[in-house]
């Protein structure tokens, strides 16, 4: 069997992340001491330390930060995907986190965007009426013809 490499290996602390994407939900991280939200899931904050921290589910709003089209992928199952869009987004909530984007549309630097979900992972595509879906612009295919 060949591995594959886009799904997660998920372990007793991330179990609770990962079995909340496979219900279709987004889970971020709050601190109870400084009150902010971080992404990836850590068991402590990154900002201030503190241990206490508590999952919260986030809305599944986010706008585009940056991304990169790739072309090239020797990973299973990368590789059948080509061309893809690698992006990183910055959740309504705060935290930055690295996904793929997904759908049709073109991609500009502060599109609004929404949580979909593929094998129980995370991936974005843009909102209805976000900016994405603007007719006068070039159409750009993503993550194997946009089915998320």
């Amino acid at each position: 069997m060949t591995p594959r490499y886009d799904l997660p290996e998920t372990d007793a602390f991330t179990r609770t992340y990962w079995e909340a994407a496979a219900e279709g939900r987004l889970l971020i991280r709050r601190c109870g001491a400084c009150g902010r939200a971080h992404h990836y899931p850590r068991e402590f904050c990154p900002r201030c330390w503190s241990e206490d921290v508590r999952w919260e589910e986030a809305s599944g709003r986010a706008s585009l930060y940056t991304w990169s089209v790739v072309h090239r992928n020797d990973l299973p199952p990368f590789g059948e995907r080509t061309p893809y869009v690698a992006a990183v987004v910055d959740l309504a909530e705060g935290p930055r986190m690295a996904t793929e984007l997904v759908g049709e549309g073109e991609p500009r630097a502060g599109a609004e965007l929404e949580v979909a979900f593929r094998e129980g992972v995370p991936v974005f595509r843009f909102a209805r009426g976000g900016g994405g879906d603007d007719p006068d612009r070039r159409r750009l295919p993503m993550a194997g013809g946009g089915a998320a």
